[in-house]
């Protein structure tokens, strides 16, 4: 086996940025114009980068993809870029721009408390928030391989380089439009979810099966609707029942227009801060920001 070069030189920014430009556009002609270089440049940055460490760091396919050393590098390149970005903030504010932080959250925590969290950073004039909507027991994957700097993730555990803090707990209840539950409701009154259709928001979304199967219930076949305000309107309209968060089904309730199916089951989701550990004024920033908002909203 080949042995592989030790790692003695700092590895050039220019060539960790063609990196992170080709994982983030998908192909080296898209990096390319991304950096405002040739193809041919970002060809020969990311070739002399794969030399200097001894590993093939990007998969050339459709799109272009990290390998596992590839990630390492990224998450690096991102680092380096955002330290950069605030070191040029501090020396030349005059000239200084927006910079970028890449954020992970699912999208309840979107469409409810993570909301305070946008109008605090609509107040900044230094930022520019790159969210990526992700279920919140999938979003630090998005940690892991460098594309998000942070995450609103439901998993205690941190990722390797980040520190993570718990947030609260957001809550679940089933719900469904008021005439839907009484359409299917047995002699007593009570949800016959054999025959009740259902809403799921996306196939990663388990939370309906899993009151089902807690109440010793088959699933039957779902609706599929993967947005959350389509999905809020989809159980409003009567397409089926669905676990809404509690600040959104509390004002429909109280309008008449959703009822809950099962009062004594709450499902409660804790959701954690992991972001990377950094010593970064916008990340404290924006941290501080989450905190304040989950204290508000989340129990």
């Amino acid at each position: 086996m080949t042995a592989r070069p030790p790692l003695t030189a700092p590895l050039p920014a220019a060539q960790l940025a063609a990196l992170v430009a080709v994982v983030d556009h998908g192909t080296f002609e898209a990096a390319a114009r991304a950096l405002h270089v040739t193809p041919s440049a970002v060809s020969q940055r990311v070739r002399a980068l794969e030399s200097a460490v001894g590993q093939v760091l990007v998969r050339r396919a459709a799109p272009c993809t990290a390998t596992d050393a590839g990630l390492v590098l990224v998450r690096l390149g991102r680092a380096q870029a955002l330290l950069e970005a605030e070191a040029r903030g501090l020396l030349q504010p005059q000239e200084a721009g927006r910079t970028e932080l890449g954020v992970a959250v699912n999208a309840d925590s979107l469409a409810t408390w993570f909301r305070d969290v946008l109008t605090a950073v609509a107040g900044w004039d230094d930022v520019l928030l790159r969210l990526e909507v992700e279920d919140q027991a999938h979003s630090h994957d998005l940690l892991r391989r460098g594309e998000a700097l942070a995450a609103v993730t439901s998993d205690p555990v941190p990722v390797q380089g980040c520190s993570v803090e718990h947030l609260g707990m957001m809550r679940y209840h089933a719900a469904a439009a008021t005439w839907l539950a009484e359409r299917h409701a047995d002699a007593s009154g009570r949800p016959d979810w054999s025959r009740l259709p259902m809403v799921v928001f996306n196939p990663k979304d388990t939370l309906q099966h899993d009151l089902l199967a807690e109440l010793g219930v088959s699933a039957p076949p779902a609706h599929r609707v993967p947005t959350s305000a389509d999905f809020l309107a989809a159980v409003t309209a009567g397409l089926g029942w669905g676990m809404l968060p509690e600040e959104q089904l509390v004002p429909l309730e109280r309008d008449g227009r959703l009822v809950r199916l099962a009062a004594d089951r709450t499902v409660g989701v804790p959701l954690h801060w992991q972001r990377w550990r950094l010593d970064s004024p916008l990340l404290d920033r924006l941290t501080d920001a989450v905190r304040s908002a989950a204290a508000r909203h989340l129990g």
